[in-house]
C-alpha cells in the first residue's frame, strides 16, 4: 500500500508529507498532480500506481489528457499494479477526499 492510500486512513497530514488529491481539485489540477507522480517531480516520488490512480480520478472529472496518459501508463504496468491503482482511486472517492460531482 502506498502513501497516497494510507494518508486518509491513518490521519496523516497530507500537506505536510506528499502532494495528494483534494476535494477541490478539478480534472486539470489532478492531471498535473498525476504528471508529477509519473515523472517524480515537485516532491513526488516516481510512482506508477499513484500516477495511474490520480489520472483515473482526473479522467472521471473530465480530463481528456488524463485518459490518454492513463492508457499509455497502463501499457507499461502489470495487471496487479493497475488493479491496485483502481482500488486506490475508489478508496479516495469512498472516503470523500475526492468528489466526482462537478
Amino acid at each position: 500500500m502506498n502513501a497516497q492510500e494510507l494518508a486518509p486512513e491513518i490521519g496523516i497530514d497530507a500537506e505536510a508529507t506528499l502532494p495528494l488529491p483534494t476535494a477541490d481539485m478539478d480534472g486539470d489540477a489532478l492531471f498535473r498532480l498525476g504528471m508529477m507522480y509519473s515523472t517524480g517531480q515537485a516532491g513526488c516520488p516516481m510512482d506508477r500506481v499513484s500516477a495511474h490512480m490520480i489520472f483515473n480520478l482526473a479522467a472521471m472529472k473530465g480530463s481528456v489528457e488524463a485518459r490518454v496518459y492513463r492508457r499509455e501508463m497502463s501499457q507499461e504496468m502489470e495487471r496487479d499494479e493497475i488493479a491496485d491503482a483502481q482500488r486506490a482511486a475508489r478508496r479516495w472517492i469512498d472516503a470523500g477526499v475526492v468528489t466526482l460531482a462537478a
